[in-house]
Protein backbone atom coordinates (compact mmCIF):
# COMPACT_ATOMS: atom_id res chain seq x y z
CA UNK A 1 0.00 0.00 0.00
CA UNK A 2 2.88 2.37 0.79
CA UNK A 3 4.41 2.02 -2.68
CA UNK A 4 0.99 2.14 -4.37
CA UNK A 5 0.11 5.36 -2.58
CA UNK A 6 3.40 6.90 -3.70
CA UNK A 7 2.78 5.81 -7.30
CA UNK A 8 -0.69 7.38 -7.28
CA UNK A 9 0.62 10.64 -5.82
CA UNK A 10 3.35 10.86 -8.46
CA UNK A 11 0.85 10.05 -11.21
CA UNK A 12 -1.35 12.89 -9.95
CA UNK A 13 1.61 15.30 -10.16
CA UNK A 14 2.40 14.12 -13.69
CA UNK A 15 -1.19 14.44 -14.93
CA UNK A 16 -2.19 17.64 -13.17
CA UNK A 17 1.07 19.60 -13.00
CA UNK A 18 3.57 18.33 -15.56
CA UNK A 19 1.56 17.42 -18.65
CA UNK A 20 -0.38 20.74 -18.84
CA UNK A 21 2.93 22.63 -19.12
CA UNK A 22 3.60 23.90 -22.68
CA UNK A 23 6.70 21.78 -23.20
CA UNK A 24 7.53 19.29 -25.98
CA UNK A 25 5.88 15.92 -25.45
CA UNK A 26 9.21 14.12 -25.37
CA UNK A 27 10.39 16.41 -22.56
CA UNK A 28 7.20 15.90 -20.53
CA UNK A 29 7.39 12.17 -21.10
CA UNK A 30 11.03 11.91 -20.11
CA UNK A 31 10.53 13.97 -16.95
CA UNK A 32 7.44 11.92 -16.06
CA UNK A 33 9.42 8.68 -16.24
CA UNK A 34 12.26 10.14 -14.16
CA UNK A 35 9.82 11.37 -11.50
CA UNK A 36 8.04 8.01 -11.30
CA UNK A 37 11.35 6.16 -10.95
CA UNK A 38 12.76 8.54 -8.34
CA UNK A 39 9.61 8.53 -6.24
CA UNK A 40 9.76 4.73 -6.10
CA UNK A 41 13.37 4.69 -4.90
CA UNK A 42 12.41 2.76 -1.74
CA UNK A 43 10.85 -0.03 -3.80
CA UNK A 44 13.85 -0.08 -6.16
CA UNK A 45 16.19 -0.25 -3.16
CA UNK A 46 14.20 -3.18 -1.80
CA UNK A 47 14.48 -5.04 -5.11
CA UNK A 48 18.18 -4.26 -5.68
CA UNK A 49 19.57 -4.35 -2.14
CA UNK A 50 16.99 -6.54 -0.39
CA UNK A 51 15.95 -3.71 1.93
CA UNK A 52 14.51 -0.24 1.55
CA UNK A 53 16.25 0.89 4.75
CA UNK A 54 19.85 0.89 3.54
CA UNK A 55 20.46 1.63 -0.15
CA UNK A 56 24.22 1.31 -0.65
CA UNK A 57 24.63 4.13 -3.16
CA UNK A 58 26.75 7.32 -3.08
CA UNK A 59 25.70 9.95 -0.54
CA UNK A 60 25.15 12.64 -3.17
CA UNK A 61 22.82 10.31 -5.05
CA UNK A 62 20.62 9.97 -1.96
CA UNK A 63 20.66 13.72 -1.37
CA UNK A 64 19.44 14.33 -4.94
CA UNK A 65 16.87 11.53 -4.70
CA UNK A 66 15.45 12.93 -1.46
CA UNK A 67 15.37 16.43 -2.93
CA UNK A 68 13.43 15.24 -5.98
CA UNK A 69 11.10 13.08 -3.86
CA UNK A 70 10.44 16.05 -1.59
CA UNK A 71 9.71 18.20 -4.61
CA UNK A 72 7.15 15.68 -5.88
CA UNK A 73 5.50 15.46 -2.48
CA UNK A 74 5.22 19.23 -2.16
CA UNK A 75 4.05 19.60 -5.76
CA UNK A 76 1.29 17.11 -5.01
CA UNK A 77 0.17 19.18 -2.02
CA UNK A 78 0.37 22.51 -3.86
CA UNK A 79 -1.37 21.16 -6.96
CA UNK A 80 -4.16 19.72 -4.86
CA UNK A 81 -4.73 23.10 -3.23
CA UNK A 82 -4.75 24.77 -6.67
CA UNK A 83 -7.25 22.25 -8.02
CA UNK A 84 -9.56 22.67 -5.03
CA UNK A 85 -9.46 26.46 -5.33
CA UNK A 86 -10.13 26.18 -9.07
CA UNK A 87 -13.09 23.85 -8.48
CA UNK A 88 -14.65 26.15 -5.90
CA UNK A 89 -14.08 29.21 -8.09
CA UNK A 90 -15.54 27.43 -11.12
CA UNK A 91 -18.61 26.44 -9.11
CA UNK A 92 -19.15 30.00 -7.91
CA UNK A 93 -18.61 31.59 -11.34
CA UNK A 94 -20.31 28.75 -13.22
CA UNK A 95 -17.57 28.53 -15.80
CA UNK A 96 -14.37 26.58 -16.30
CA UNK A 97 -11.24 27.96 -14.66
CA UNK A 98 -7.85 27.54 -16.30
CA UNK A 99 -4.82 27.58 -14.02
CA UNK A 100 -2.28 30.07 -15.44
CA UNK A 101 1.02 28.59 -16.60
CA UNK A 102 2.87 31.22 -14.60
CA UNK A 103 1.20 29.97 -11.43
CA UNK A 104 2.34 26.43 -12.22
CA UNK A 105 5.90 27.65 -12.66
CA UNK A 106 5.56 29.50 -9.37
CA UNK A 107 4.52 26.46 -7.34
CA UNK A 108 7.17 24.41 -9.14
CA UNK A 109 9.91 26.83 -8.07
CA UNK A 110 8.51 26.95 -4.54
CA UNK A 111 8.43 23.15 -4.30
CA UNK A 112 12.02 22.85 -5.55
CA UNK A 113 13.26 25.47 -3.08
CA UNK A 114 11.38 24.11 -0.09
CA UNK A 115 12.50 20.55 -0.86
CA UNK A 116 16.14 21.68 -0.98
CA UNK A 117 15.72 23.44 2.37
CA UNK A 118 13.98 20.36 3.84
CA UNK A 119 16.86 18.07 2.83
CA UNK A 120 19.39 20.53 4.24
CA UNK A 121 17.54 20.59 7.56
CA UNK A 122 17.39 16.80 7.62
CA UNK A 123 21.06 16.04 6.99
CA UNK A 124 22.72 18.76 9.06
CA UNK A 125 24.43 18.11 12.38
CA UNK A 126 21.55 18.72 14.81
CA UNK A 127 21.36 21.85 16.96
CA UNK A 128 21.47 21.56 20.75
CA UNK A 129 18.05 21.63 22.40
CA UNK A 130 17.85 22.30 26.14
CA UNK A 131 14.95 20.69 28.00
CA UNK A 132 14.14 20.83 31.71
CA UNK A 133 12.13 17.96 33.15
CA UNK A 134 10.83 17.77 36.71
CA UNK A 135 10.68 14.48 38.59
CA UNK A 136 8.80 13.93 41.82
CA UNK A 137 11.01 13.22 44.84
CA UNK A 138 14.21 13.70 42.86
CA UNK A 139 17.05 13.60 45.43
CA UNK A 140 18.85 16.89 45.95
CA UNK A 141 22.05 15.22 44.76
CA UNK A 142 20.50 14.80 41.29
CA UNK A 143 19.03 18.32 41.11
CA UNK A 144 20.57 19.83 37.96
CA UNK A 145 21.73 16.45 36.64
CA UNK A 146 22.34 16.77 32.90
CA UNK A 147 21.91 13.96 30.43
CA UNK A 148 22.13 13.92 26.66
CA UNK A 149 19.64 11.96 24.62
CA UNK A 150 20.63 10.95 21.12
CA UNK A 151 18.25 8.85 19.09
CA UNK A 152 17.58 7.68 15.54
CA UNK A 153 21.07 8.43 14.26
CA UNK A 154 20.39 6.07 11.33
CA UNK A 155 24.08 5.95 10.46
CA UNK A 156 24.08 5.11 6.75
CA UNK A 157 25.34 6.30 3.37
CA UNK A 158 23.60 9.59 4.17
CA UNK A 159 24.98 9.97 7.71
CA UNK A 160 28.58 8.83 7.42
CA UNK A 161 31.68 9.04 9.61
CA UNK A 162 32.28 12.83 9.21
CA UNK A 163 28.69 13.56 10.33
CA UNK A 164 29.06 11.14 13.25
CA UNK A 165 32.38 12.77 14.23
CA UNK A 166 30.79 16.23 14.35
CA UNK A 167 27.76 15.01 16.28
CA UNK A 168 29.94 13.21 18.83
CA UNK A 169 32.13 16.29 19.30
CA UNK A 170 29.06 18.46 19.80
CA UNK A 171 27.64 16.02 22.35
CA UNK A 172 30.90 15.84 24.29
CA UNK A 173 31.12 19.64 24.35
CA UNK A 174 27.95 19.78 26.48
CA UNK A 175 29.80 18.19 29.42
CA UNK A 176 26.74 16.19 30.46
CA UNK A 177 26.71 13.69 33.32
CA UNK A 178 25.26 10.89 31.21
CA UNK A 179 24.65 10.08 27.54
CA UNK A 180 21.85 7.78 26.38
CA UNK A 181 21.02 6.65 22.84
CA UNK A 182 17.47 5.41 22.45
CA UNK A 183 17.78 3.11 19.44
CA UNK A 184 18.04 3.08 15.65
CA UNK A 185 21.72 3.91 15.63
CA UNK A 186 22.32 2.33 12.22
CA UNK A 187 20.95 1.42 8.81
CA UNK A 188 23.03 -1.35 7.26
CA UNK A 189 24.91 -4.45 8.28
CA UNK A 190 28.09 -4.46 10.34
CA UNK A 191 30.42 -4.77 7.36
CA UNK A 192 28.84 -1.83 5.56
CA UNK A 193 28.70 0.52 8.58
CA UNK A 194 31.78 -0.51 10.57
CA UNK A 195 33.84 2.60 9.76
CA UNK A 196 30.91 4.99 10.01
CA UNK A 197 29.96 3.96 13.58
CA UNK A 198 33.58 4.03 14.82
CA UNK A 199 33.44 7.68 16.03
CA UNK A 200 30.78 6.68 18.59
CA UNK A 201 33.66 5.25 20.64
CA UNK A 202 34.67 8.87 21.41
CA UNK A 203 31.45 9.66 23.31
CA UNK A 204 32.31 10.56 26.90
CA UNK A 205 30.28 11.19 30.07
CA UNK A 206 31.18 10.67 33.76
CA UNK A 207 28.31 8.23 34.35
CA UNK A 208 28.78 6.46 31.03
CA UNK A 209 27.15 6.06 27.62
CA UNK A 210 24.19 3.68 27.39
CA UNK A 211 22.08 2.46 24.49
CA UNK A 212 19.10 0.26 23.71
CA UNK A 213 18.02 -1.29 20.40
CA UNK A 214 15.50 0.33 18.10
CA UNK A 215 13.51 -1.47 15.43
CA UNK A 216 16.26 -0.95 12.81
CA UNK A 217 18.83 -2.89 14.84
CA UNK A 218 16.67 -5.98 14.31
CA UNK A 219 16.61 -5.47 10.53
CA UNK A 220 20.40 -5.69 10.27
CA UNK A 221 21.52 -8.33 12.76
CA UNK A 222 20.58 -7.31 16.28
CA UNK A 223 23.06 -9.54 18.13
CA UNK A 224 26.02 -8.49 16.00
CA UNK A 225 25.22 -4.82 16.43
CA UNK A 226 24.69 -4.99 20.18
CA UNK A 227 28.09 -6.67 20.54
CA UNK A 228 29.63 -4.00 18.32
CA UNK A 229 28.15 -1.22 20.46
CA UNK A 230 29.74 -2.79 23.53
CA UNK A 231 33.08 -2.92 21.67
CA UNK A 232 32.74 0.81 21.03
CA UNK A 233 32.28 1.47 24.75
CA UNK A 234 28.50 1.85 24.69
CA UNK A 235 26.84 -0.10 27.48
CA UNK A 236 23.77 -1.87 26.13
CA UNK A 237 20.65 -2.38 28.21
CA UNK A 238 18.28 -5.18 27.22
CA UNK A 239 15.22 -5.42 29.49
CA UNK A 240 17.45 -4.52 32.40
CA UNK A 241 18.73 -1.63 34.47
CA UNK A 242 21.72 -0.01 36.10
CA UNK A 243 21.85 2.05 39.28
CA UNK A 244 23.41 5.50 39.17
CA UNK A 245 24.78 6.90 42.43
CA UNK A 246 25.66 10.41 43.51
CA UNK A 247 26.50 11.51 47.03
CA UNK A 248 24.71 8.56 48.62
CA UNK A 249 21.54 9.02 46.51
CA UNK A 250 20.46 6.63 43.78
CA UNK A 251 18.62 6.75 40.45
CA UNK A 252 17.69 3.84 38.19
CA UNK A 253 18.38 3.88 34.45
CA UNK A 254 16.41 1.09 32.76
CA UNK A 255 15.99 0.04 29.14
CA UNK A 256 13.75 -2.28 27.17
CA UNK A 257 13.95 -4.04 23.82
CA UNK A 258 11.99 -2.80 20.83
CA UNK A 259 8.48 -3.98 19.98
CA UNK A 260 9.80 -5.50 16.73
CA UNK A 261 12.03 -7.98 18.58
CA UNK A 262 9.40 -10.72 18.63
CA UNK A 263 9.20 -10.66 14.81
CA UNK A 264 12.77 -11.95 14.81
CA UNK A 265 12.29 -14.58 17.50
CA UNK A 266 13.88 -12.41 20.20
CA UNK A 267 12.60 -11.17 23.54
CA UNK A 268 10.24 -8.21 23.28
CA UNK A 269 10.02 -5.24 25.63
CA UNK A 270 9.41 -6.18 29.28
CA UNK A 271 9.32 -3.24 31.68
CA UNK A 272 8.66 -5.54 34.64
CA UNK A 273 11.80 -7.52 33.93
CA UNK A 274 13.78 -4.35 33.30
CA UNK A 275 12.91 -3.04 36.78
CA UNK A 276 13.13 -6.37 38.59
CA UNK A 277 15.53 -6.06 41.52
CA UNK A 278 15.83 -2.28 41.21
CA UNK A 279 16.01 -0.36 44.49
CA UNK A 280 12.63 0.88 45.70
CA UNK A 281 11.58 4.50 46.12
CA UNK A 282 14.21 5.96 43.80
CA UNK A 283 13.60 7.82 40.52
CA UNK A 284 13.41 5.63 37.42
CA UNK A 285 14.41 6.78 33.93
CA UNK A 286 13.29 4.30 31.27
CA UNK A 287 14.70 4.11 27.75
CA UNK A 288 12.16 2.78 25.25
CA UNK A 289 12.68 3.41 21.54
CA UNK A 290 8.96 3.60 20.73
CA UNK A 291 6.67 5.88 22.76
CA UNK A 292 3.37 4.15 22.07
CA UNK A 293 3.30 2.02 25.25
CA UNK A 294 4.18 4.84 27.64
CA UNK A 295 1.16 4.07 29.85
CA UNK A 296 2.59 0.61 30.58
CA UNK A 297 5.84 2.26 31.66
CA UNK A 298 3.95 4.62 33.95
CA UNK A 299 2.04 1.73 35.49
CA UNK A 300 5.31 -0.12 36.10
CA UNK A 301 6.68 2.81 38.10
CA UNK A 302 8.86 4.78 35.67
CA UNK A 303 9.17 8.50 36.41
CA UNK A 304 10.54 9.50 33.01
CA UNK A 305 10.51 7.69 29.68
CA UNK A 306 12.82 8.77 26.87
CA UNK A 307 11.81 7.71 23.35
CA UNK A 308 12.41 8.48 19.69
CA UNK A 309 11.22 6.52 16.64
CA UNK A 310 8.71 9.10 15.30
CA UNK A 311 11.33 11.60 14.05
CA UNK A 312 8.85 14.19 15.31
CA UNK A 313 6.71 13.72 12.21
CA UNK A 314 9.44 15.31 10.01
CA UNK A 315 7.11 17.77 8.26
CA UNK A 316 4.76 20.11 10.10
CA UNK A 317 1.24 18.75 9.67
CA UNK A 318 2.43 15.19 9.04
CA UNK A 319 3.01 14.89 12.78
CA UNK A 320 -0.74 14.36 13.28
CA UNK A 321 -0.61 11.34 10.97
CA UNK A 322 2.47 9.89 12.70
CA UNK A 323 0.84 10.44 16.09
CA UNK A 324 -2.07 8.19 15.09
CA UNK A 325 0.34 5.24 14.88
CA UNK A 326 1.96 6.03 18.24
CA UNK A 327 -1.03 6.47 20.57
CA UNK A 328 -0.89 10.23 20.12
CA UNK A 329 2.78 10.64 21.05
CA UNK A 330 4.97 12.20 18.38
CA UNK A 331 7.17 15.06 19.63
CA UNK A 332 8.11 16.79 22.85
CA UNK A 333 7.12 16.43 26.49
CA UNK A 334 3.95 14.64 27.66
CA UNK A 335 2.46 13.83 31.04
CA UNK A 336 1.34 10.21 31.13
CA UNK A 337 -0.33 9.22 34.40
CA UNK A 338 2.16 11.30 36.42
CA UNK A 339 5.10 9.99 34.39
CA UNK A 340 6.94 12.37 32.06
CA UNK A 341 7.44 11.14 28.49
CA UNK A 342 9.89 12.90 26.22
CA UNK A 343 9.71 12.03 22.52
CA UNK A 344 12.83 13.23 20.75
CA UNK A 345 12.53 14.51 17.15
CA UNK A 346 15.65 12.50 16.33
CA UNK A 347 19.33 13.22 15.92
CA UNK A 348 18.96 12.19 12.26
CA UNK A 349 16.39 10.10 10.36
CA UNK A 350 15.87 7.32 7.85
CA UNK A 351 17.75 7.73 4.57
CA UNK A 352 14.58 7.04 2.55
CA UNK A 353 12.70 10.12 3.79
CA UNK A 354 15.35 12.73 4.57
CA UNK A 355 13.12 15.79 4.79
CA UNK A 356 12.39 18.17 7.66
CA UNK A 357 10.10 21.21 7.54
CA UNK A 358 9.15 22.81 10.81
CA UNK A 359 10.32 19.79 12.81
CA UNK A 360 14.05 20.24 13.49
CA UNK A 361 16.43 17.47 14.47
CA UNK A 362 17.87 17.78 17.94
CA UNK A 363 20.81 16.94 20.15
CA UNK A 364 18.88 17.02 23.40
CA UNK A 365 20.33 18.09 26.73
CA UNK A 366 17.90 17.25 29.54
CA UNK A 367 18.30 18.84 32.94
CA UNK A 368 16.52 17.10 35.84
CA UNK A 369 14.79 19.14 38.50
CA UNK A 370 12.66 18.12 41.51
CA UNK A 371 8.91 18.53 41.11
Amino acid sequence: MFHLAKALLCLYVVLRFLLPLPWPRWANGTIAVVLMVVFQHSLISRIVFGTMFSPEVPRMTMIIVNWMAGMILLLGIFQLVLDLVALVTAALRRRRIRIPVGLRYGIGALAMSLAAFAVNQAIRVPPVKEVEIRIADLPAQFDGYRLIQLTDLHISRLFQAPWVEETVAKANAQNADLIVITGDLIDGDLQARNLDVAPLAKLRAPDGVFTIPGNHEYYFGHDDWMRQYETLGLRTISNGHVVLSRGGAQMVLAGVNDLNATRFGLEGPDVGKALSGAPADVPVILLNHQPRDAKLSAEAGADLQLSGHTHGGMIWGFDRLIARFNNGFVSGLYNVDQMSLYVNNGTALWIGFALRLGVPSELTVITLRPK
